[in-house]
């Protein structure tokens, strides 16, 4: 017959499950495993405490040696489960990420939950599981473009540079168009906003013209000189370059951050360079338009007044630019750039290299 290894207390250690056992904010399994050990302490047998406290003798032995083997801080806390068994087969999991990162489905460009279920023969409802533990979405995609342009790192290094250090008694403006804004109204009229229910808008609209945006942004304050014209050629450009030359002080120089666009580098466009020797134009690389700031703005004003307005023709568009142009510089929040040349580079060397890798398989 199997006898019960006997406990013996201290009166600190009695005292302190006397505590516990009568204790109202104690948690009840602490409770009850603190009288398991005063009962024990007592001499009493397992099978004697089970029946006493309504338990089972399993539990009573379990709580005695955990005792016995840790003190009190072995029942004040459970001892750690080894959980489920996993259910699928080794290796099943592995095999599913493989196929996800590295192969495709022979109808598809990406996989999905069910196709993938149907290849390697699981549930639907684990595959999602698997690709969520692992941070995989095949349903999305991000599109990139590394710049190839040969001084690239010259161009960056001089853009940013100006972007953090300005120079001194100096504007720094950023520069574009952003074309073919199109004035597009709806065939029907929508259904505003109520509770319950959001603003409708037909999903068909009619073209009344476009109209090309001209914006320079200063980098200091945020304000924005723009003006809209209906082209975007040299002459139009050349236009935008006066309205900049009488909106701003006539003794400070002015920086100028433009893109690559050819009307940007006509030859009447540098002879109006040459003849205004306080304009300094900076270009950005080629294939690098997240190097321009003024595009920040642009997303800004496409966001909030372009892409859900309801215009009848250019001249409604027109003003509805104008006017949002003027409550910007009412209030204007210069956009704060962050990323120094060195990070940027480092970055466009890990994706060249990611790049390379890939075309040599």
């Amino acid at each position: 017959m199997r006898v019960a290894p006997t406990i013996s207390l201290t009166e600190a250690e009695r005292a302190m499950l006397t505590q516990k056992a009568r204790g109202r904010s104690v948690p009840v399994r602490v409770c009850q495993r603190a009288k398991i050990v005063l009962l024990a302490a007592e001499g009493r047998q397992n099978k004697e405490i089970a029946r006493s406290l309504a338990t089972a003798p399993a539990t009573v032995a379990r709580w005695r040696v955990r005792f016995l083997q840790q003190g009190m801080a072995g029942i004040e806390t459970d001892a750690p489960r080894p959980g489920r068994k996993p259910s699928l087969p080794p290796g099943t999991v592995e095999e599913i990420v493989r196929k996800t990162t590295q192969e495709r489905p022979p109808q598809a460009t990406q996989w999905s939950t069910r196709s993938m279920a149907k290849a390697s023969g699981v549930s639907e409802a684990t595959v999602r599981r698997i690709w969520h533990k692992h941070g995989l979405k095949p349903h999305r995609v991000k599109s990139f473009k590394l710049s190839n342009d040969p001084h690239f790192a010259e161009k960056l290094e001089d853009v940013v540079g100006l972007y953090l250090n300005p120079p001194e008694h100096a504007l720094v403006l950023s520069l574009d168009e952003k074309t073919q804004i199109q004035a597009l109204d709806r065939t029907q009229p929508g259904l505003p906003l109520k509770k319950g229910r959001g603003e409708t808008m037909t999903h068909d609209y009619k073209r009344h013209g476009t109209t090309t945006l001209f914006a320079a942004l200063n980098t200091l304050d945020g304000t924005v000189i723009g003006t809209c014209m209906k082209q975007h050629r040299h002459e139009e450009w050349l236009k935008f370059l006066r309205l900049i030359d009488r909106e701003t002080p006539s003794d400070r120089e002015l920086h100028l951050i433009v893109d690559n666009y050819a009307t940007h580098k006509h030859p009447n466009v540098r002879a109006w360079l040459d003849r205004h020797p306080r304009f300094h134009v900076h270009f950005t690389p080629t294939s690098s338009s997240w190097a321009n700031m003024v595009e920040r703005f642009f997303r800004d004003i496409t966001d909030q007044r372009i892409r859900r307005g309801v215009f009848r023709n250019v001249a409604e568009l027109e003003q509805a630019i104008a006017d949002y142009l003027t409550l910007h510089n009412q209030q204007p929040k210069p956009f704060i750039w962050t990323a120094t040349a060195s990070d940027i580079l480092e970055k466009v060397k890990r994706g060249h290299a990611a790049l390379d890798k890939i075309r040599s398989v």
